[in-house]
């Protein structure tokens, strides 16, 4: 074999894998078709329009700024790939009070409004799919559900039982500042020291907001379904 020879062969063993890997998920990602709704599959018709609320865009950039996808997945992936679906709430929840059983797989759509699907690189942690789902089932109210996460933020241990948490404090996003007259209305019930308050920057607002938005349980239509049947009387 030439030398010549060795090196097409070995470009476009590469060059297949990056153009299957890579380009072609790229284009499809990028030019996705509106899907019609079905009246007999999905009981609707019109088109299928995936919904995000939050500010995404700017909470999406810090996200990926601080290199979180490096260490969370935004991937339920599908059942003959792992066990995602079943594990605690990842895919959705299992018994939403209004909507029942909610969990279904990750596709393309679910990074509608994103410029870049932030499917992550490997789960040192555990997936946010479905995060702002979780986290506001376990509090009463958005407002406590977005302390909690500022907190977890600004101290990922804070809490008894994540003392094992690998996540990194982000405590450069939030401001020490000095206390004129009574504390503000946007001081930290947390991290507060004598005759000062800590504040949360712009970009830690944006990036909870972000978080509070990875809702991605929305019912979708018949041909995006590709999880397993649920349970007779499940919806």
């Amino acid at each position: 074999m030439s030398f010549r020879t060795f090196i097409l062969g070995l470009s476009a063993s590469f060059g297949a894998a990056w153009l299957a890997i890579v380009v072609v998920p790229f284009i499809k990602m990028r030019n996705l078709e509106p899907i019609q709704l079905s009246e007999a599959n999905d009981g609707s018709t019109g088109i299928f329009f995936p919904k995000r609320t939050g500010r995404v865009a700017d909470g999406a950039k810090v996200y990926a700024e601080n290199g979180c996808y490096l260490c969370h997945t935004q991937v339920v992936r599908p059942t003959y790939a792992g066990n995602d679906l079943y594990r605690a709430d990842w895919g959705g929840l299992k018994a939403d009070p209004d909507r029942g059983d909610t969990r279904r797989e990750t596709n393309a759509y679910d990074f509608f409004g994103e410029k870049f699907a932030q499917i992550g690189v490997s789960r040192m942690g555990p997936d946010l799919s479905n995060l702002g789902r979780r986290v506001e089932s376990e509090y009463s109210s958005p407002q406590e559900a977005s302390q909690w996460l500022l907190s977890h933020l600004y101290n990922p241990r804070h809490e008894a039982d994540r003392w094992k948490s690998t996540c990194p404090p982000h405590r450069f996003l939030f401001e020490k500042r000095k206390i004129k007259g009574n504390p503000s209305d946007e001081a930290m019930p947390f991290g507060a020291e004598h005759g000062k308050e800590l504040v949360a920057s712009p970009e830690a607002k944006a990036l909870v907001s972000y978080l509070l938005s990875l809702k991605k349980d929305q019912a979708v239509p018949e041909v995006l379904n590709f999880g397993p049947p649920k349970a007779k009387g499940a919806r």
